[in-house]
């Protein structure tokens, strides 16, 4: 998929409204070689998504191996609104809290006091994070309005074939 793209399906109002979400859902192979799919908080920073994770996170033993990774970003009503993005996971160790993970955090309710309670005691346990940035090299959106998972456009196809071709016999 080219570039410009990808970038034409993520400026979409659409894919913007998804990727101001807090959770996406991460897909990677584990060690064992079996999929994993795990939600997790992220920021889209306009062209990168970035996770944090603590530095012994068992993901990134599998992400240091096979860095081939897929994210879900979708809404829980009907229809669904989906964005689906595939890219290689870039592993970034930081010492210290990543500005990113405070922001990705920062949209869950709590008041002032339960903030500054939250941040310290996330201060306290991390002394080091590891950011996992995706540079998107695959994206699809799914709105079921005007874009449809390409299973579903194939037997739309099929079926408009089909009236074609009977429409076609009938006028004989």
């Amino acid at each position: 998929m080219h570039p410009a793209e990808i970038t034409e399906i993520l400026n979409r109002p659409i894919s913007q409204e998804l990727l101001a979400r807090d959770l996406c859902r991460l897909a990677y192979v584990a060690k064992d070689g079996t999929p994993r799919s795990i939600p997790i908080a992220f920021t889209w920073n306009g062209s990168e998504i970035v996770m944090c994770t603590s530095t012994n996170a068992p993901k990134l033993h599998a992400l240091r191996a096979n860095p081939m990774v897929a994210l879900t970003v979708d809404t829980e009503v009907h229809p669904p609104k989906i964005l689906l993005v595939r890219g290689r996971a870039e592993l970034d160790v930081v010492d210290g809290i990543p500005d990113e993970y405070l922001q990705m955090n920062g949209s869950y309710a709590m008041t002032p006091e339960q903030r500054v309670e939250w941040e310290a005691e996330v201060r306290s346990l991390y002394d080091g994070m590891v950011r996992i940035v995706v540079t998107p090299t695959w994206a699809k959106l799914i709105d079921f309005e005007t874009t449809l998972p390409s299973a579903v456009e194939e037997l739309v196809r099929r079926r408009e074939a089909t009236r074609a071709a009977a429409e076609t016999s009938a006028a004989r």
